[in-house]
């Protein structure tokens, strides 16, 4: 028995590309006055993680037709998964240092 995985494909297709544009619709953030270095590494990295997962879909969605190696489908899938994991730790980090910044007396 044969699975026909052409409308999962094409459901996984149309939700990246929905995400992928709203991420590229998105303004620049603004820093509120002179460098905006932190603000350009801030983004600049996310922009990476994006690229790095959206990589990683094209290739499984390769492998599923057969026109990609399993191994690089595995290593790009590790890539993203290490990526996504740092991006988390970054955020985690960010929102503690907030937090305490927040309970510092006036």
């Amino acid at each position: 028995m044969a699975i026909d995985m052409t409308g999962a494909v094409n459901a996984y297709k149309a939700a990246a590309k929905t995400a992928g544009s709203m991420l590229a619709g998105k303004p620049e953030p603004a820093a509120a006055s002179g460098d905006n270095s932190f603000v350009n590494m801030a983004t600049g990295s996310l922009k990476t993680a994006v690229k790095t997962n959206q990589q990683a879909e094209a290739l499984s969605l390769k492998q599923i037709s057969g026109e990609a190696d399993l191994k690089d489908v595995i290593t790009a899938v590790a890539n993203a998964e290490h990526t996504l994991e740092t991006v988390v730790a970054v955020r985690d980090k960010v929102l503690n240092a907030y937090q305490e910044i927040l309970r510092m007396p006036i």
